[in-house]
């Protein structure tokens, strides 16, 4: 998943086999001191959390999981397709933690490659399968999971298995002294850029599931619905976003699948892509550029310039370019 040197020899091959390490390797911010020097959270925007560490939750996304916990905390929400064309999320908390976060649940390959781009976050996850553990250990990450052992999870008796297991952030970094820190990861934040055409709502579709946001003027962010119903929180209200960056990537077949037969999607996030950004009720068409595994992924207007983030949460969503691939 790449543009240059490496990584472009990476990419003449089956991705798959690329390993998941550093080797692929107002809406203005108010100007502070960061480790980043961006003068704001390089995740949010914001002017909190800017020396926490970084923790990336596995969190279901299927009927049965739902109303999901803790995912209104996040930083970062990514929506990637799994198995059966479904689709999971992995949540990235750093400006602040939740009391906890869930169903917690299992992790996949793109993961990695997702995270390759911060400075080895702690990545928590309840299984994964055998054939992929060598890549975990490999990867520039803390592993954090229950299959690990140690505290940071329970299990609710309110729900049954597998949907009832619940991750203590706090408790899960105590686990991982050595966790990275925020890091430029390429979003940019700031007063919206000119252009851009108003927009009410917008689908993202997968082979088995959808995901819709409409804009929402009163609370000043996009709401979700899930094939089509609010996509209601545990804590209350309906999950959302103040940016939404609809990401078109590369997606196939690995040579992970789960135990029915149905094949892991590998989603291509490094390299050059097509966007369509959402904020403050317009969308923006962009392009997505990602050189190479350690660097940060950054959007670019039609005109060229920056696309700017609204200050908040951002939901990254990674769809297929052209036609949906059921795995």
């Amino acid at each position: 998943m790449s543009l240059l040197g490496l990584a472009a020899a990476a990419c003449s091959k089956d991705p798959e086999h690329v390993p998941a390490t550093g080797e692929i390797p107002s809406e203005t911010p108010t100007p502070t001191p960061t480790p980043t020097g961006l003068g704001y959270h390089p995740f949010t925007g914001g002017d909190k959390g800017l020396r926490n560490r970084v923790i990336a939750v596995k969190v279901d996304n299927t009927g049965p999981a739902l109303p999901q916990e803790g995912l209104r905390s996040a930083d970062i929400v990514y929506v990637e397709q799994v198995e059966g064309g479904e689709t999971r999320i992995m949540a990235v908390f750093c400006s602040k933690y939740p009391a906890r976060v869930g169903p917690v649940r299992s992790a996949r390959i793109s993961d990695l490659h997702l995270l390759s781009q911060f400075t080895r976050p702690a990545l928590a996850f309840s299984g994964v399968q055998s054939r992929m553990l060598p890549e975990i250990r490999k990867a520039l990450l803390t592993d954090v999971s229950e299959d690990r052992g140690g505290t940071g999870y329970i299990r609710s008796s309110s729900r049954s298995a597998p949907y009832n297991l619940y991750g203590d952030v706090k408790e899960l970094l105590r686990r991982a002294p050595k966790t990275g820190r925020a890091k430029d990861i390429g979003f940019r934040f700031g007063p919206a850029p000119e252009g851009g055409r108003k927009i009410k709502q917008y689908t993202a579709r997968w082979p088995s599931a959808s995901l819709t946001f409409r804009w929402s003027a009163e609370k000043k962010r996009w709401l979700t619905y899930r094939n089509g119903a609010p996509n209601t929180a545990a804590e209350g209200g309906i999950q959302g976003g103040r940016t939404i960056v609809i990401q078109y990537v590369q997606t196939k077949r690995s040579k992970y699948h789960d135990f029915l037969g149905s094949y892991t999607p590998y989603l291509r996030v490094t390299g050059t892509g097509k966007a369509l950004v959402l904020r403050d009720g317009k969308a923006y068409d962009c392009t997505w550029s990602r050189p190479s595994e350690r660097k940060g992924t950054t959007f670019t207007t039609t005109a060229g310039a920056p696309m700017t983030f609204a200050r908040g949460q951002v939901w990254v969503v990674l769809v297929n370019k052209g036609k949906p691939v059921m795995p």
